[in-house]
């Protein structure tokens, strides 16, 4: 990847593999599909959006009030409750959990927040083995890589790449790209791990005020494993997990999976209130730059997210320029929002990843404003003199363009006539992005979904 953080270099990284290119932007238009599908299946899905965001606005609002009803009610259940200003403050928190108990190997269960934190690198660095059990992430921890997606972090990958991930890491047969023997091969491997790790780490999907309680959603069933195998369970959790009610949570379980993957609900809703008998739970409530968006009216709506992924699914930008060409731990138009609000002179190039169709914003579950976000964010890019100079000219140039109907109209009629007789060296050369982009692929015998339900396409 590129290090300079730009998000163009890096997406024609990605689309020089054309092949590979098509068939992501299809894998994830297919989860679309099913969420689309799942979605109206309730006659009440748009009533359920609205409830979804007003309970978090409401409680992004009051939320100095949640946090210390969450901390008192999870401390009256023996949970220790731990706050974290940023990523430094939390590992260091984990570590020295981790230190008093002298544990050695973490088994550890999808969390972004980590992911943010960058605890994995932390923690090895000081000699304890962290084990991602999730999947998709051991896929991608096994080959040194980053999540490329929320929720499926392996979606770049295909069979033939986690077979012979898997044949040089865990001893299985090179060449056998089958998905089931495969999955088998990472099943045996981790519970293993599960049965000799001192500790387990999981992220936090809702973290209930009212009952002090967290709750995790998964579908493998490793957070429960995680959490209720090892003496020692330690949550991470953004504060802005904190949800009021109980009652509340059945609005966002009922939005969350299918927003998420079509399904009508995670595999595993796991609710964890109090320790394992003879055990220790602690709970660290994490900042890390997250407040700042409750003082900026115009981003603040951000903190609303669930995490589902639905925004990316859509994107057509993300879908053809996949996870890694963002460069922030979370990619597409949430991450892009995150990724520059956070850290503006870094991840300049993120609000520009966007065409600003406002799919992100139809699909969104909580009904986050996105694209109208990025679309201030690249003001504020602006004011900020944050744009490259050449990106600022042309967009200069196209605005006073487009101000003026008949000169647009006239260049329109122009290029119309111009482009066509142009040179196919110029515009249908293999070497380039748009003779790449322009060129469509094969139509396969079978239908995508006929291949997907055969197990022909990888998970």
């Amino acid at each position: 990847m590129s290090t300079n953080h730009n998000h163009a270099d890096n997406a024609k990284v990605f689309v020089a593999n054309d092949e590979r290119m098509h068939w992501h932007d299809q894998a994830l238009w297919f989860v679309r599909e099913k969420r689309d599908k799942a979605s109206k299946s309730i006659p009440e899905w748009e009533n359920l959006r609205e409830f979804a965001s007003q309970i978090k606005t409401h409680t992004m609002a009051n939320l100095d009030k949640y946090l210390l009803e969450f901390e008192k009610n999870a401390s009256e259940k023996g949970i220790t409750i731990h706050f974290a200003i940023d990523a430094k403050e939390h590992n260091e928190i984990v570590y020295k959990l981790l230190k008093e108990k002298e544990v050695k190997k973490l088994v550890k269960s999808k969390s972004m927040l980590t992911e943010e934190c960058h605890l994995n690198p932390y923690l090895e660095q000081r000699g304890i083995e962290v084990i991602d059990t999730d999947l998709g992430e051991r896929i991608v921890q096994l080959r040194n890589e980053a999540p490329s997606h929320i929720v499926l972090p392996a979606i770049h990958l295909k069979k033939s790449d986690v077979s012979d991930t898997f044949h040089e890491k865990l001893g299985t047969e090179k060449g056998n790209y089958d998905p089931t023997y495969l999955t088998r091969a990472a099943r045996a491997a981790l519970r293993e791990d599960f049965l000799t790790a001192e500790a387990g780490l999981t992220g936090v999907n809702f973290a209930i005020a009212q009952t002090g309680g967290v709750v995790v959603c998964t579908n493998e069933g490793n957070a429960d494993m995680g959490a209720s195998v090892p003496k020692l369970h330690i949550a991470s959790m953004g504060i802005e997990k904190i949800i009021p009610r109980l009652e509340d949570l059945s609005v966002f379980t009922r939005l969350l999976a299918r927003s998420a993957t079509g399904q009508p609900i995670t595999s595993y809703t796991s609710h964890f209130h109090a320790p394992i008998e003879g055990g220790e739970m602690h709970i660290i409530i994490v900042d890390n730059n997250r407040s700042q968006f409750l003082a900026s009216e115009k981003n603040k709506k951000a903190l609303n997210c669930i995490r589902c992924g639905a925004c990316m699914n859509t994107c057509p930008v993300y879908r053809r320029s996949g996870g890694h060409s963002y460069e922030y731990v979370i990619p597409g138009p949430i991450g892009s929002i995150l990724g520059s609000k956070k850290e503006p002179e870094k991840h300049n190039s993120l609000p520009f990843a966007c065409t600003l169709c406002g799919s992100c914003t139809n699909v969104c579950p909580v009904k986050i404003d996105l694209d109208s976000q990025l679309y201030s964010l690249r003001q504020d890019l602006g004011k900020a003199n944050l744009i490259d100079s050449r990106k600022k000219m042309a967009m200069k140039v196209t605005a006073w363009l487009m101000g003026k109907p008949a000169l647009f109209d006239f260049a329109g009629k122009v290029a119309r006539k111009i482009v066509p007789k142009l040179p196919n060296s110029i515009l249908y050369n293999k070497s380039n992005v748009w003779g790449r982009q322009r060129d469509l692929p094969k139509m396969p015998e079978k239908s995508f979904k006929e291949m997907f339900i055969a197990g022909e396409l990888d998970d």
